[in-house]
């Protein structure tokens, strides 16, 4: 097992960064944490369903002959730095750090790659490959550096770089056969499912980029900086996390179709929804256990029921159904419990005039049906 040496553990800052020596403190590791600790419910009940599968790593390896990655690794060495002691030595004691922290075995290659674009990603189906660009890393100070290491240490200890390569492969695939009519229509469809897989499985990294970085503030600045650049003086969390819940609660039937346009071709929730999300499990009483050393061990990953896994993930949809703001998921709620005048709800949620005097309740005039 690789780890980072005592002197360059967990509660000590890294050297040879552009600003200096970060002061250290003490970070909590966690010896034999399971994935399944910090994954969303989502991400998580479809990695336990895959687990489950036999012969499952022995087909996604057989593909490793038809998937680009023999050539990524070529390339990523052959036209970017790989981080090591004597390149980039500063993120490569945080990569050496996180995977202390979260147990990793094996500590993953690691790619700074040139491009102007912040971003970061972990790819890979024998080994994962962890690459970020020059634009994230002049974009961030240190320990938001180093949450995003963390968070990509994450996607490495879930496996979650071998479902992204067949996403990349499958993406590439339906733009070859995008000519041939109907050609593309089922590959796209798996391409959706996996979308909204990986957008999930981006807020299960996020909780382990806080696992590693144990510093809220810093997470929730590197989300802003991703969103609004490098001006943190003319940024705030709370006006940013304000916009989260603007996001979900405005508008209404016809906004909450667009949002659903707008994520359906993203690989990774919109920020400021990241941002909420992370906000939320970091006051959790989930987030406050493993803290305390109590979580889920790798150990026990074998015995772990694909049942329960699902049903929790159906518990969560069903909360976030009941306490969400957005007007459809209103709708749902009304629909779900047979709630009277349907149709009159569903043209206020569409033209909005039940939000505007106190959510359509109280006395005052009927809207005008030939009004909008």
């Amino acid at each position: 097992m690789t780890v980072p040496n005592e002197s360059g553990g967990a509660g000590e800052s890294g050297t040879g960064t552009p600003g200096g020596t970060v002061p250290s403190r003490s970070r909590r590791r966690f010896p034999g944490i399971s994935s399944r600790a910090y994954e969303h419910p989502a991400d998580r009940s479809a990695l336990v369903a895959l687990r489950k599968l036999s012969g499952f790593d022995t087909v996604f390896k057989a593909l490793s002959g038809l998937l680009p990655e023999r050539s990524l690794r070529l390339l990523f060495l052959s036209d970017s730095v790989r981080v090591s002691e004597g390149q980039f030595p500063h993120l490569h004691d945080m990569l050496r750090d996180a995977c202390y922290i979260l147990d990793l075995e094996k500590v993953p290659p690691m790619y700074v790659n040139q491009d102007p674009q912040p971003n970061a990603m972990c790819i890979g189906l024998d080994e994962p490959i962890i690459v970020v660009t020059t634009g994230l890393v002049e974009l961030l100070d240190e320990e938001e550096m180093r949450a995003v290491v963390g968070h990509e240490v994450g996607h490495a200890l879930s496996g979650h770089s071998v479902y992204r390569t067949v996403l990349l492969f499958l993406t590439s695939l339906a733009l070859r056969v995008a000519w041939i009519p109907l050609g593309n229509v089922a590959i796209m469809a798996i391409v959706t499912a996996l979308r909204e897989w990986f957008r999930k499985s981006e807020l299960s990294a996020d909780r382990a980029g806080l696992l590693v970085g144990q510093d809220l503030e810093a997470s929730m600045r590197g989300l802003m900086k991703l969103a609004g650049g490098n001006h943190l003086h003319e940024m705030n969390v709370d006006e940013f996390l304000k916009q989260a819940d603007e996001y979900e609660a405005g508008g209404d039937l016809r906004d909450s179709v667009l949002k659903i346009l707008n994520v359906l071709p993203r690989t990774h929730p919109f920020t400021t929804v990241r941002a909420a999300e992370l906000r939320k499990w970091a006051t959790s009483r989930d987030y406050q256990r493993i803290m305390d050393g109590h979580y889920a061990q790798r150990e026990e990953d074998k015995d772990t029921s694909v049942y329960e896994s699902f049903k929790e993930s159906a518990n969560h949809y069903a909360d976030s159904v009941k306490s969400s703001k957005d007007p459809l998921m209103g709708l749902i709620r009304d629909i779900s419990t047979g709630a009277g005048d349907i149709g009159g709800k569903l043209r206020d949620r569409f033209t909005g005039s039940g939000t505007r005097s106190g959510q359509g309740s109280g006395p005052g005039p009927e809207p005008d049906p030939d009004q909008g």
